[in-house]
């Protein structure tokens, strides 16, 4: 589905508010999984399928001709975020070339599409219900502060002391490991440049972030 501008794809999101997940999978005759332990990404697919998003898992925002990204948030009745956000992969190799304006972290985050989904752990998925869709871009400060997070972060692996990154680093951008095992390692920088072994890493946005941005929205 072609969209000619962000707003466009706003209303259209946003005539799916209201509807719980199991009816909008009955109408477009979708099956819902029991849990998201194993389909952790359905709710997102989902949504994108039917919102006609053409990206799926490229390096580039879900709807790249309007340059929008479109991420569900689930949060509990009282509008509070439970989760952060899975933005994209970090990168861990080839680091000199990696700059903020272009990459994939900047793209994803210039124009967001969110959908926030009411999801407390006690709802079955099929009647977890959308809450109203909006449209976010970052502040000037918001994307300082950002590209702040990301710098630091390529620095500090190009450095070879990526296992000095934990939860704490990042105001609005944490790093967390990305991968469905600890088995399932890549190639990175080790301490005196050699390669070595580590998990895959994603960034993520705070969920002290997304109540910021919901805050200001309602």
């Amino acid at each position: 589905m072609a969209y000619d501008s962000p707003q466009q794809l706003l209303e259209t999101a946003q005539s799916l508010a209201g509807f719980s997940l199991g009816e909008l999978a009955k109408k477009y005759q979708t099956l819902v999984p029991e849990n998201l332990l194993r389909e952790k990404g359905w709710v997102g697919q989902f949504l994108e399928y039917l919102l006609g998003a053409q990206s799926s898992s490229l390096a580039q925002p879900d709807f790249p001709d309007i340059g929008v990204e479109l991420k569900t948030l689930p949060i509990d009745y009282n509008g509070k975020p439970l989760e952060s956000t899975y933005v994209s992969v970090v990168p861990l190799t080839n680091l000199h070339q990696v700059q903020w304006q272009g990459s994939v972290v900047q793209q994803k985050l210039d124009h967001i599409l969110w959908i926030p989904i009411i999801s407390e752990k006690q709802i079955p998925i099929e009647e977890r219900t959308l809450a109203t869709p909006f449209l976010w871009q970052p502040s000037e400060t918001e994307v300082q502060t950002l590209k702040n997070d990301f710098e630091e972060v390529i620095e500090t692996i190009s450095m070879g002391s990526i296992d000095t990154i934990d939860a704490r680093f990042g105001e609005i951008l944490q790093v967390r490991p990305k991968a469905a095992n600890n088995k399932a390692l890549t190639e990175t920088i080790g301490p005196s440049g050699e390669t070595i072994m580590t998990l895959p890493r994603g960034f993520y946005i705070r969920p002290q972030f997304t109540k910021k941005i919901l805050a200001n929205k309602f």
